[in-house]
């Protein structure tokens, strides 16, 4: 624990989860206790998704001194080479030590397959320059078979996605349970899986799932899941809390998504309402309303300003109405802006998670 960093207290609550509280550069630090290795997860981290090779270092390294110990990263992001220099000068310039970052990457959807785990996740570690991650997640459960020349999906000449149809969780699962117990990894968990593909590897599994990592916001609240998970002691973790403004013009450009796709949450009335009467951003009001809610909240920025913005959300509360107000903000399953469906073809896997019956075809996810 680095010296700036103090225990405030532990406080037990209703889902036999721990919530710590520490004084970190003079604001307040929530970390959540894991179920399995007991380690203590950092409510607020920083994603990485979309922040390109050459700005992350420095945006990674100037988190860290801010005060963030909690980095999200992933093969797909195609950054960790860069996250992990940042993470060693940091440690080398003596600003603090490995046991006080708090790492996520993830298995690729080209490694999903039990022979791939162990290689990715070892050069994932070799490109972090680290000798284990505090959290390793399937990234997604469907599978593409992998081009071996680029590591990323093999396409077909009419355009769709190389689907694997052979995907197994349970295989791969065992695979990273063996990794865990080489030391290779802390804590096990998945991303955008569904209750039903999560049930299934519970029932089978020696270590549980501990955390899923899935779209989470305003808009899209997920609370029959989220029940789930607080039920099986699963902590959840929401990425674009914020709705991914930040992605918008880069799915409008490179996939044709329609903007409407991407919700202005900043600019909600009812949010910037609430605001204004704390004295706050509607940024930090969005991430407040998750973190008070027990999830986990990842919002990726490279700014600084927003950077030190998005770690001042624990020094105040939200009323019980207010709570009630964003909750109605909820759309459901049309709140979802990331279906997948611009890989061509993956709705057609076995384990493609989401009901796309349900999803807007308005929205022009192609």
């Amino acid at each position: 624990m680095d010296c700036g960093l103090k225990l405030f207290r532990v406080l037990k609550i209703s889902f036999r989860t721990r919530f710590c509280f520490y004084y970190c550069y003079n604001k307040i630090m929530k970390h959540v206790e894991l179920s399995y290795t007991k380690d203590l997860m950092p409510t607020l981290g920083l994603g990485t998704w979309q922040a390109p090779s050459d700005v992350i270092e420095s945006t990674v390294y100037k988190a860290l001194d801010l005060g963030y110990r909690h980095i999200d990263t992933a093969f797909n992001y195609n950054n960790e080479e860069s996250i992990g220099r940042a993470l060693k000068k940091w440690i080398d310039d003596g600003k603090g030590t490995r046991t006080d970052l708090f790492v996520t990457t993830k298995l690729p959807h080209v490694g999903n397959r039990a022979s791939d785990v162990k290689k990715f996740l070892e050069l994932q570690l070799s490109r972090l320059q680290l000798d284990y991650v505090d959290l390793y997640l399937i990234h997604v459960p469907f599978g593409f078979h992998c081009d071996p020349e680029t590591l990323t999906p093999r396409v077909k000449s009419d355009g769709e996605y190389d689907v694997d149809m052979d995907t197994n969780h349970l295989t791969i699962w065992k695979e990273m349970e063996l990794c865990q117990r080489e030391g290779l990894i802390r804590n096990l968990g998945l991303s955008n899986f569904n209750e039903e593909q999560i049930r299934k590897i519970s029932k089978s599994s020696t270590i549980k799932p501990q955390v899923l990592q899935v779209e989470l916001h305003a808009y899209f609240q997920q609370q029959g899941l989220r029940k789930f998970c607080t039920d099986n002691d699963i902590v959840v973790t929401a990425y674009a809390p914020l709705g991914s403004p930040g992605a918008k013009d880069h799915f409008v450009t490179k996939y044709n998504y329609s903007p409407d796709t991407f919700p202005d949450l900043l600019n909600l009335p009812p949010v910037k309402e609430i605001a204004d009467k704390h004295g706050r951003t509607p940024a930090q009001i969005l991430l407040n309303f998750l973190v008070q809610q027990k999830v986990v909240v990842i919002p990726k920025s490279t700014s600084e300003h927003r950077l030190r913005e998005n770690m001042n959300i624990y020094d105040f509360e939200l009323s019980a109405p207010e709570m009630d107000l964003l909750k109605k903000l909820d759309k459901g399953e049309s709140g979802r802006i990331f279906n997948f469906l611009f890989w061509k073809g993956v709705e057609k896997h076995p384990e493609y998670p989401f009901h796309i019956e349900k999803i807007d075809s308005s929205k022009d996810k192609h």
